[in-house]
């Protein structure tokens, strides 16, 4: 597995992501799956950010592309600002929901990629929001918000892109697209068929907001600083 070159964290964009470290690891993916092996994506953040329309809209991608899927139902406390995480996993047969490690975590907020980095597998991929949503306990002055995590993440893999998905969903009027331009930037690493993509989006998305979240989409897949 390649592992991209370590780069600063105020430079990551995906732009940095270019089309070889995009191929190895879609080639890796490819693998695994010809190989009756699993592709595990971990979604994690807090309530209110959309992490069930997150693992929907992938999970229906992973099914328009005829792969076999499993979807644990997100848990956690689900109220604004409380812990939440959901997974999906998928290839030619899915026996079971659970993920030990992750191929792959979209942390949608910028703490939980810390609570929940060593889900990783060792060559791993972690996609983080820049987006910081403070806990209780930081609003008390029992904790500090490590609002610097790069060194944190990189003790654990270089492996990482810290993405800021808050300012191009503001470009676009919205904050709540958030959770789909991350899933536009995901979809760059999966075998998955772009058109799967849209197609789910068109599913899940309430008709309302459907243009809005396939601009969304389209911005994550294209990301630049």
């Amino acid at each position: 597995m390649y592992v991209p070159e370590y780069v600063p964290a105020n430079q990551l964009n995906l732009k940095n992501m270019d089309s070889t470290i995009i191929k190895k690891y879609l080639s890796e993916c490819g693998k695994k799956i010809k190989n009756n092996e699993v592709v595990s994506v971990l979604f994690t953040g807090v309530g209110g950010q959309g992490i069930l329309l997150a693992t929907s809209i992938m999970a229906h991608a992973c099914l328009y592309d005829d792969y076999d899927v499993k979807v644990t139902e997100v848990h956690g406390m689900a109220q604004r600002g409380g812990s939440v995480v959901g997974s999906v996993r998928f290839g030619a047969k899915v026996f079971s929901p659970v993920i030990s490690k992750a191929d792959i975590i979209v942390s949608l907020e910028k703490l939980e990629s810390l609570r929940y980095i060593d889900k990783l597998k060792n060559n791993g991929i972690i996609i983080i929001n820049d987006f910081e949503v403070l806990p209780i306990s930081v609003f008390g002055g029992k904790f500090l918000y490590p609002h610097e995590i790069s060194e944190n993440i990189k003790s654990f893999t270089d492996n990482f892109f810290i993405l800021k998905a808050l300012e191009a969903a503001k470009k676009i009027g919205s904050e709540k697209t958030m959770n789909v331009i991350l899933i536009g930037a995901l979809s760059n690493f999966l075998p998955i068929k772009n058109q799967s993509w849209l197609k789910s989006i068109k599913k899940v998305v309430p008709k309302k907001i459907l243009d809005l979240n396939l601009e969304a989409f389209e911005i994550g897949k294209n990301l630049k600083k």
